[in-house]
């Protein structure tokens, strides 16, 4: 496993600093807009970083064990996320070809399954579920060090879990993306030089709900703390696209209403801003792990004690808006 990240974060960190440079081909800049936090144009290849070097990890692992750690349905939901994404970054797509790409993926995952699956109610609620995902992950990736920061936290708490219920393949599949984020977040970390784009974005998304959905099913965290764990990017993302629907906004286009980009408006910047979300996503991690073995009861308790943690930082972030001056 040791050897497996090592590969993993030197693959990606290696190639995260060529993309900074890169020319030509590889050069896909994300120019500044009125919708935008950052300043200068800054190349957002990243994710093949990402996904190259998480690549890598996996066929070291493979090697070494005797068998695969990632089956081939999610390989293949994977690859078709992120060749699409690559087009979206060069051609900018209109939402409905990549919302089709999404369902498509995300059905080659959930119907190539063997046994076969049935389709039923069940079905299709996985199926809205693992495609939200994928856009909440995508939405809220506009911060410096956000998108990989959450990851690192999120994926890590899997691994620790499964690493503790014994299931090793599943920890060392997490534990790679964990590795693969931390080598790309070291040019990625306010200020950030290179930007992970759609290709990082929406696989990190589809894999965020693929855990959340095999760690209940194998027992590893109920779905409830699942959601937990990535609580800090779908409390976001749903609370605000919620209400940009409800105004009847084209909540599909950019936009500068998350509460992260709130924060950063409101004078925090993107530093301290980042730093605050990674003691949020630290708090919801440690939260999941000490309430994996209780009761179900108790577990409900302390969700509702966080939806009234989440309704108050809300509100505080709404007082800061209101109190401090917008950035310049």
């Amino acid at each position: 496993m040791l050897l497996a990240l090592a590969i993993t974060f030197t693959v990606t960190g290696l190639l995260s600093w060529w993309l900074t440079t890169a020319r030509g081909y590889w050069r896909v800049l994300d120019i500044p807009n009125e919708r935008s936090l950052h300043t200068r144009p800054t190349p957002r290849t990243g994710g093949i970083a990402i996904l190259l070097g998480t690549t890598a990890g996996l066929l070291a692992a493979w090697s070494w064990n005797g068998h695969p750690v990632v089956n081939w349905p999610l390989a293949a939901a994977v690859l078709i996320l992120a060749l699409v994404a690559l087009l979206d970054d060069r051609l900018t797509l209109d939402a409905g070809p990549r919302l089709l790409a999404q369902i498509g993926a995300v059905s080659v995952l959930l119907f190539t399954q063997q046994p076969p699956v049935s389709v039923d109610l069940i079905l299709i609620a996985v199926l809205l579920f693992l495609v939200w995902m994928i856009n909440l992950y995508n939405f809220m990736d506009g911060m410096d060090g956000f998108a990989a920061g959450m990851a690192i936290f999120g994926f890590g708490t899997f691994t620790l879990l499964a690493w503790q219920n014994g299931n090793l393949d599943f920890a060392l599949g997490c534990a790679v993306i964990v590795a693969a984020n931390a080598g790309f977040l070291l040019k990625n970390f306010p200020p950030a030089r290179l930007f992970m784009g759609d290709t990082g974005s929406t696989v990190l998304g589809l894999l965020a709900g693929v855990v959340i959905l095999q760690a209940h099913r194998e027992a590893i965290l109920p779905f409830w703390l699942g959601l937990l764990v990535f609580s800090p990017f779908i409390v976001d993302a749903s609370i605000t696209l919620s209400a940009r629907m409800l105004l009847g906004e084209k909540f599909w286009k950019a936009h500068k209403s998350h509460y992260y980009q709130r924060l950063v408006e409101a004078g925090w910047g993107h530093k301290r801003t980042v730093l605050a979300e990674y003691a949020l996503m630290m708090a919801c991690s440690a939260t999941a792990i000490v309430s994996a073995p209780l009761p179900v009861q108790q577990q409900a308790t302390i969700i509702a004690a966080w939806a009234v943690l989440y309704a108050m930082l809300i509100y505080w972030i709404h007082r800061i808006e209101g109190h401090r001056e917008p950035q310049t």
